[in-house]
């Protein structure tokens, strides 16, 4: 079948030998690799440490409803209905309420003022 958005050319071996690996699209030069091999080092450093802070500063609801969303991708609702809480206190378990004006609780306010304290940025 037909399709104009794909057109498959074909290339000789010999032809695609003629072209420097710095030419390819996806080429990435030594430099790069490494700066990209230190940001991937930097971020699972920084996962890692995200990932105590949770287990170590949230309380016991706070990090099963993150784990649930974050982790496992869930909705408020499906996080609420597998904790047998509602959607509401999910939120606020999550994300905290305004009371006078003042955001209080939260789990991600919370791991956002520890990461701040603690210098830790991906």
């Amino acid at each position: 079948m037909f399709n104009p958005r794909f057109w498959e050319v074909i290339v000789g071996k010999e032809k695609l030998e003629q072209f420097r690996n710095e030419d390819g699209l996806w080429y990435e030069s030594q430099g790069e690799r490494e700066a990209r091999y230190r940001r991937e080092e930097r971020a699972k450093a920084w996962v890692k440490e995200i990932r105590e802070i949770i287990e170590r500063e949230l309380t016991q609801r706070q990090r099963e409803t993150v784990k649930l969303y974050f982790f496992h991708s869930k909705t408020q609702e499906e996080v609420a209905q597998i904790l047998g809480i509602s959607r509401r206190v999910v939120g606020q378990h999550l994300f905290g309420i305004r009371r006078n004006g003042r955001r209080i609780g939260g789990a991600i306010e919370k791991i956002r003022k520890i990461c701040t304290q603690r210098h830790l940025s991906p």
